[in-house]
């Protein structure tokens, strides 16, 4: 599968995909005007190559900045796809990279890795 780089915006993050090394990454702010336009062949093409990998090592990377509640609901689904991935074989491991002063973003990945039971998820705090 080809690799998927997309630049990010003022509205949507950064899509840097390397299906060949098994690493993914989400960056900057994420509050697209069409969630479904913006997610939904980027989450396809993720779901494909994560359902033929098996016993693969898998890092996903989110550095985000700001996300909506639209995001937040397409970011559960990734999750739950991510630990499915960990749960048939893989090796998945996620870093949540927040501002050491953001709060918010803190408390964001505290929740998501609550939902997780077979991939392994790292808080990285960083100052700006």
């Amino acid at each position: 599968m080809e690799n998927l780089k997309i630049e990010g915006t003022d509205r949507a993050p950064e899509v840097d995909f390397n299906f060949e090394n098994n690493t993914f990454a989400l960056r900057g702010e994420s509050y697209p005007e069409d969630i479904t336009a913006f997610y939904g062949s980027v989450l396809d093409k993720l779901d494909e190559h994560l359902s033929s990998q098996n016993g693969a090592t898998i890092r996903f990377d989110f550095e985000l900045i700001y996300f909506n509640s639209s995001t937040a609901k397409v970011l559960m689904g990734l999750f739950e796809t991510l630990d499915e991935a960990a749960e048939n074989g893989n090796e998945v491991l996620i870093t949540w990279t927040f501002e050491a002063d953001d709060d918010n973003m803190e408390e964001m990945g505290e929740e998501f890795s609550e939902d997780l039971e077979h991939a392994k998820f790292e808080m990285k705090s960083i100052e700006e």
